[in-house]
């Protein structure tokens, strides 16, 4: 159903206070299958963050029982609560992905109060079984292995020891990709440096355009970012002759000269899991992570100019990931403005709940989270 469609729907919801459940529960309850909705905070083309959920979404929907209802381009506001009340009024849904990081509070969590017998599974939000509906919960990936990974082959490939990082937001998620990307590129060359331009949202192309060439311009020669859509800071690199570390998805395509390789989400791994338990009537876990390991994450084939020596230690380092457990975060770790991070003695692998409030920038990393 499209875009549209779904929309004049939410309005006729908003308005006309119909008992719609009531009317519409015996054609509901005559179906067979079992509905899943998706929404997107953005297009389900944008070689990032929506797309890499739209294509897990769309694998998902090859399985047997399942119907898929989707939408995009749905706001982080009221919206998204109208989009959810009419998967669930409408289509019947009974499992619902709201995707994008402010859906979380207040929408997500005031509609699965309003729909008990619904699930409502968040991607990335901090669900708390003390104070949030057991009929809630979250999902996520640990995917800085794979910006750690990015970065040794970025060290490999940079002439300059100058790398980007586009960001969109410092909160600890995208500051510990951030980290782990110097701390990958380090690793191989502790005179590297890593600077990161925050643009303030998830989608800004104007500022991702700008804040790239800013970065060519002092002669960073390799940039990655964490930003819904890495569209435009891959094909910005790719015209100004920067090598490009890929996010969320594959954006080879958009930089034949350029890629070297990416982190990739792979949420088919989750979605089949939490399908298969709502097709047997029952609940998803309430707080899901994984990564490399656990086949959340993957990470993009090497492009043609990464070397012989970069990938021989990126297939190494990831080796090490491979078996759990891998600590980038070390004792005695300094941020960028020399105090100590990490004690003396503790490291910090990341699953560590330390780690969930990070707000600091590691040692090699110019720029600033404030």
């Amino acid at each position: 159903m499209s875009s549209n469609n779904l929309f004049s729907r939410r309005t006729l919801l908003a308005g006309s206070g119909l008992a719609l459940p009531a009317l519409l529960g015996p054609r509901q309850a005559q179906a067979a299958d079992t509905t899943i909705g998706f929404i997107y905070v953005g297009p389900k083309d944008d070689y990032g963050y929506n797309q890499a959920h739209a294509e897990a979404a769309a694998l998902l929907k090859r399985m047997p029982g399942i119907k898929v209802v989707e939408e995009e381009k749905v706001a982080e506001t009221a919206d998204v609560e109208r989009t959810m009340e009419s998967m669930v009024q409408l289509d019947g849904a009974k499992l619902l992905f709201p995707t994008s990081f402010g859906y979380f509070d207040p929408y997500m969590l005031r509609q699965a109060a309003k729909y008990p017998r619904v699930q409502y599974r968040h991607c990335g939000g901090l669900w708390d079984r003390t104070k949030h509906p057991m009929n809630a919960g979250s999902y996520f990936g640990y995917i800085g292995m794979g910006q750690y990974l990015n970065g040794i082959v970025a060290a490999h490939a940079t002439k300059t020891k100058k790398l980007g990082f586009v960001a969109a937001k410092p909160i600890p998620q995208v500051l510990i990709n951030v980290n782990s990307f110097a701390m990958g590129a380090r690793s191989v060359d502790p005179s590297i440096t890593v600077q990161v331009i925050f643009t303030g949202e998830w989608s800004m192309p104007v500022k991702e355009a700008e804040a790239t060439n800013s970065m060519a311009d002092q002669g960073v020669d390799v940039v990655t970012c964490h930003v819904d859509g890495p569209k435009v800071v891959v094909e910005t690199a790719e015209r100004r002759g920067m090598f490009t570390c890929g996010y969320h998805a594959d954006q080879s395509k958009l930089a034949p000269r350029g890629y070297l390789t990416g982190a990739e989400w792979n949420w088919i791994k989750v979605y089949e899991d939490f399908a298969t338990k709502a097709k047997a009537g029952h609940a998803p876990g309430n707080f899901v992570r994984g990564g490399l390991a656990e086949g959340f994450v993957k990470m993009s084939p090497y492009g043609p100019a990464v070397s012989d020596a970069g990938k021989a230690r990126a297939e190494a380092a990831k080796a090490e990931i491979m078996k759990g457990g891998f600590a980038v975060f070390r004792g005695g770790l300094k941020d960028n403005k020399g105090n100590v991070v990490v004690p003396v003695g503790k490291n910090y692998a990341e699953t560590a709940i330390e780690l969930e409030s990070t707000s600091w920038l590691v040692e090699g990393v110019i720029g600033s989270t404030s």
